[in-house]
C-alpha cells in the first residue's frame, strides 16, 4: 500500500468517527468525547494538508520553482503539529473550567462504547501508518507522516483513556469529575509531544 493510500485510509477513518463522537458527546454531556470528535475533525484536515504536501513534493521543477517543493512535507508536519497543539490548549482550558465550576452529569455507558470503538479504529489507523516506516513510495521516512502517525496514536490512547473513565463513571454511578480530568491529562500529554514535534520540524526547515 502506498503512502498516499495509507493516509487516505486514515482520513476516511477520522471522518467516519467525527459525527458519531460529536453526537455521543452531546448526548452524554461528555467533554472528553466532544474533544475527541473535534480532534478527529482537526486530524482529518491535517491529513488533507499532508496529502496536498505529498502531491506538491512530487511535482517536477518548473521555471518558477526550479527546485520544486523540497520542504512541502516538512511544512505540512509543522501545520499538523501546530494545529494539534492549539486544539489541546483549548481542550485543557475547557477541562479546567469544568473542574473549577463543577462537572455536569456524564452518561458513562455511551462514553464507554463510543470511546472503545474509537480506540480500536484509531489503533488500526496507527498500524496502517506504522507500515509506512520503511519510507513508502516517496523514498524516506519524512516528518509529515510522523506527525500524522503521532496524531493517530495519540487519538487511540486518548480514546482508550476516555473509555476507562466512562467505565468508572458507569460503575460508580458518579465521579463525573473524571471526564474533564481525563480530558485535561490527555491534552497535556498530547500537547507536550506536539510542541516537541514543532521544534523538531522547525529545526529541519530552518537549520
Amino acid at each position: 500500500m502506498s503512502r498516499v493510500q495509507r493516509l487516505t485510509v486514515v482520513l476516511v477513518m477520522n471522518v467516519a468517527l467525527v459525527a458519531g463522537l460529536v453526537m455521543v458527546g452531546l448526548m452524554a454531556h461528555s467533554l472528553a468525547v466532544l474533544a475527541a470528535g473535534a480532534d478527529y475533525l482537526a486530524d482529518a484536515g491535517a491529513i488533507g494538508v499532508s496529502l496536498l504536501a505529498i502531491w506538491l513534493a512530487g511535482r517536477p521543477p518548473s521555471p518558477a520553482r526550479p527546485a520544486g517543493y523540497p520542504n512541502a512535507t516538512n511544512v505540512a508536519a509543522l501545520v499538523n503539529a501546530g494545529w494539534l497543539l492549539a486544539l489541546n490548549v483549548l481542550i485543557a482550558v475547557a477541562a479546567v473550567q469544568r473542574l473549577v465550576t463543577g462537572s455536569h452529569r456524564v452518561e458513562g455507558l455511551p462514553v464507554l462504547i463510543a470511546s472503545a470503538v474509537a480506540a480500536v479504529v484509531m489503533l488500526a489507523g496507527a498500524l496502517v501508518l506504522r507500515g509506512d516506516s520503511d519510507g513508502g513510495d516517496t523514498g524516506g521516512d519524512d516528518l509529515n507522516v510522523k506527525a500524522v502517525l503521532l496524531d493517530t496514536a495519540a487519538d487511540a490512547a486518548a480514546a482508550a483513556g476516555v473509555a476507562v473513565s466512562g467505565a468508572i463513571i458507569l460503575v460508580a454511578g458518579g465521579w463525573y469529575w473524571l471526564d474533564p480530568a481525563v480530558a485535561l491529562v490527555i491534552a497535556v500529554v498530547v500537547g507536550y509531544h506536539a510542541q516537541k514535534l514543532v521544534r523538531k520540524v522547525r529545526a529541519a526547515i530552518w537549520p
